[in-house]
């Protein structure tokens, strides 16, 4: 778990979870990183990549960096850093071969993409694309933000969702060689004003979500697997009919099984709960509060029972039960108290 802080507040930590209890204990804390806002791990977890942000979203360009990973305490050694070639760095993608590793610059939005060498560390950039343009909230989308920068299950495509343009704009990707480049469908647009922020894939394969952050709302999107194409199926809010006051999305996530998805709302300081129909197509369970303010990342264990969101503004992390039948959430324990938690990993 990351700690989004600036000096040496910001560092990645690594706990054990008791799926009984909900109880979470620190193994290890890492020496200040700057600004870890997002990370990613290799499958064997030897190797990890993160945000590395002396000022985060300023004038100079921020970095990545790699750290080899210790896996019983979950120590890290600095391997190197590279330049992001952005500001506001915000995602970190590897690919599931561990060849290449993708970021997301939000402030000047852009993605670029780099190679992971032998010892782990990482290559200087190899492709990089400048967004351009912009949408129709004037305050927020005056240029291109790119948010996430997702990997499709078969490893042959990327997607990135930039908040500024309401686009998710789509990438061919060659992970030997960590290139990409347009697709022949180069983006899918979103509903004007909507900003999509993340994105995640349905468990088959075959559909993707894309959680919204201003106007609350998820899409649901047809994956063309051969083609990379994506169509829009639907978009539904993430939101109760009656609520009235100022609200953002953040993240979005399904279970293993592809039977229910959450999303976070950050005003509401809720987990909006869906149950995925057979077609894709979404139903609200309801609303289950996130026990903190502005809820800002999820995370759910292998075997589905279990969900955790960090609050990143409210300092805290909260374990839920989901209920293998409904989908409903149950808090389970008490919240963590921790500084400004903003990414999650199990790793199991």
């Amino acid at each position: 778990m990351s700690s989004f802080a600036g000096g040496t507040g910001g560092a990645i930590s690594t706990y054990t979870l008791n799926p009984e209890t909900g109880e979470l204990t620190r193994l290890h804390q890492s020496d200040p990183i700057p600004h870890p806002f997002f990370f990613d791990l290799i499958p064997d977890h030897s190797l990890l990549y993160t945000i590395h942000a002396e000022t985060f979203g300023g004038q100079q360009d921020e970095q990545i960096a790699a750290y080899r990973r210790e896996k019983t305490t979950g120590s890290l050694q600095l391997l190197n850093r590279q330049p992001t070639r952005g500001s506001a760095s915000c995602f970190v993608e590897i690919d599931s071969s561990a060849q290449t590793v993708l970021v997301a610059n939000y402030a000047t939005g852009s993605v670029v993409s780099y190679r992971i060498n032998e010892d782990g560390s990482l290559t200087p950039p190899v492709s990089f694309v400048q967004h351009v343009g912009r949408s129709v909230n004037d305050a927020r989308q005056q240029g291109p933000h790119a948010h996430c920068f997702v990997i499709s299950p078969n490893n042959q495509f990327a997607y990135a969702a930039d908040l500024g343009l309401d686009q998710i704009l789509c990438y061919a990707l060659d992970a030997s060689s960590g290139a990409f480049r347009p697709n022949a469908q180069p983006f899918v647009r979103t509903p004007p004003g909507s900003g999509p922020r993340h994105l995640t894939f349905h468990p088959d394969g075959l559909r993707m979500y894309v959680i919204n952050e201003l106007l609350n709302s998820v899409t649901h999107f047809e994956f063309v697997q051969e083609t990379g194409m994506l169509i829009e199926r639907e978009t539904i809010s993430t939101l109760p009919d009656n609520f009235t006051g100022e609200s953002y999305c953040a993240d979005v996530k399904i279970t293993p099984d592809g039977a229910f998805l959450y999303g976070t709302n950050r005003g509401h300081d809720s987990i909006a709960m869906y149950r995925v129909a057979n077609d894709g197509s979404l139903r609200l369970i309801g609303f289950e509060p996130s026990l903190g303010k502005g809820p800002q990342n999820l995370a759910i264990t292998a075997d589905g029972r279990l969900l955790l969101c960090a609050n990143m503004p409210g300092n805290t992390l909260a374990v839920f039960r989901i209920d293998q039948q409904t989908g409903t959430l149950t808090p389970l324990g008490t919240p963590l108290t921790i500084t400004s938690p903003s990414c999650l990993r199990i790793l199991e």
